[in-house]
């Protein structure tokens, strides 16, 4: 598939044809985790939010989706394991092909970044190991309040393969409720990162030890999706200089390069390649509002994203705190081919527009991402031109009784809902 990856000077919203897929430029919808799925079930919430973010041509990634009923580590997480998830999945994706737009799902499981609390039975969250999560983090709860990791349970070897099963169902589910392909999630201290990075696992089995190791299971779990829906609809999205959760590695740079040469060599085996790759950089930081980062410099991580970019043979995605500025640059210098906006992307639901325009961004308010509000901090941020109707409409809302921790939440969101300048790099 054609790449910028020599083309310098090629533009942020120009066209670009992902594999299959035709996008009319590079602005992606990041997945983000915003706990609106009541008891795991889409709704018509989620339909309104990802309805709003699409653009005819625009590529969106789903938030984290989970794969089964042990994948969860947060509240009100949609799923794609049920038949009733499925359904309420169709309409979102509906919506968003309405407006001629691409979605991926991103299939998720959290393995140990879990809580007995989120597992069936009360049981230990798995993992690669039975070390806990440190206390330098700590983990939402269902009531809104914080609490430490426990130890998970290190999955033995024959219970391997039933979870890979689990990626590859939910990936055939997420093709039955419309989606357009899926995004492996194997980034940012979750479970398959759990098996990739050194300063988590701890194995002396097969999936342990050694680079060919450590990408051994991701490698298992992108063939048999991969098999089951085509290769062509299937990404992966990694983060090896990235130490949330503790996911630390001692060589991030010769991670990813094996994670790549695995990748590279898969897709020569399955004569197709995969969608795209999606890197994250640890630069977590948009227009002023840092988040977090990593244990490397900013130098050196965009460095071992270009050395990625280099090695990987199919369309690249960079994400981690991209401004409007930096990705014009990213993708004029031929750093990426597409590149994924978070953040910035829940405040502003017509970013693309807002983009290419150079218009005022509206700044997103942190304390209402996790919040289950069907409206507040989610589908009521405004588009261009409609600042001072929102504030209004805001302003009503918070009349409204939305209980405990959640009224205050809109308070502040009321309070700091203000529209500043995104001219800047």
């Amino acid at each position: 598939m054609a790449s910028s990856k020599n083309g310098k000077g090629v533009a942020l919203f120009s066209p670009y044809k992902m594999g299959k897929f035709n996008l009319s430029h590079r602005v992606v919808l990041a997945p983000m985790t915003r706990c609106r799925a009541i008891d795991g079930i889409p709704n018509q919430a989620l339909v309104e939010y990802y309805s709003q973010r699409s653009t005819p041509g625009g590529f969106l990634i789903s938030e984290g989706t989970l794969i089964s009923p042990t994948a969860a580590g947060f509240p009100h997480c949609p799923g794609i394991y049920t038949k009733e998830q499925v359904g309420g999945w169709k309409k979102v994706v509906d919506a968003v092909h309405a407006k001629g737009g691409v979605i991926f799902c991103q299939l998720w499981h959290v393995g140990r970044a879990s809580h007995r609390v989120y597992q069936p039975g009360g049981a230990a969250p798995i993992s690669s190991t039975n070390k806990p999560i440190s206390k330098r983090w700590r983990i939402l709860m269902p009531d809104g309040s914080h609490a430490a990791y426990p130890a998970p349970r290190a999955l033995a070897r024959h219970e391997i393969p039933q979870i890979i099963q689990h990626y590859r169902s939910a990936a055939v589910n997420a093709i039955e409720a419309g989606f357009d392909g899926v995004e492996i999630h194997s980034a940012h201290g979750y479970l398959i990162d759990q098996f990739l990075k050194d300063g988590i696992n701890d194995r002396i089995d097969e999936y342990g030890g050694s680079l060919s190791n450590r990408c051994r299971f991701l490698l298992q779990v992108v063939r048999s999706v991969a098999t089951a829906i085509g290769a062509d609809r299937v990404a992966v999205r990694i983060s090896p200089a990235i130490d949330h959760l503790d996911a630390s590695d001692s060589n991030p740079l010769a991670l990813g390069l094996a994670v790549v040469e695995n990748l590279n060599k898969l897709q020569a085996e399955l004569h197709s390649q995969l969608t795209y790759l999606h890197v994250t950089q640890p630069r977590y930081v948009a227009y002023g509002q840092t988040e977090a980062g990593g244990h490397v410099s900013e130098e050196e991580a965009t460095e071992l994203v270009r050395e990625l970019r280099r090695a990987y043979q199919g369309s690249f995605m960079s994400s981690g705190g991209f401004t409007r500025q930096l990705g014009m640059e990213a993708v004029a210098q031929g750093d990426a081919d597409l590149v994924s906006y978070g953040r910035l992307f829940i405040s502003n639901p017509d970013l693309v527009e807002r983009f290419k325009v150079n218009a005022p961004l509206t700044r997103y308010i942190r304390k209402t991402f996790y919040t289950q509000d069907p409206v507040v901090g989610y589908t009521d941020y405004p588009f261009l031109g409609q600042e001072s109707g929102a504030t209004k409409a805001l302003a009503r809302l918070h009349k409204a009784s939305l209980g405990g921790v959640y009224a205050a939440q809109t308070l502040v969101f009321l309070e700091a809902a203000v529209i500043y300048s995104g001219t800047k790099g």
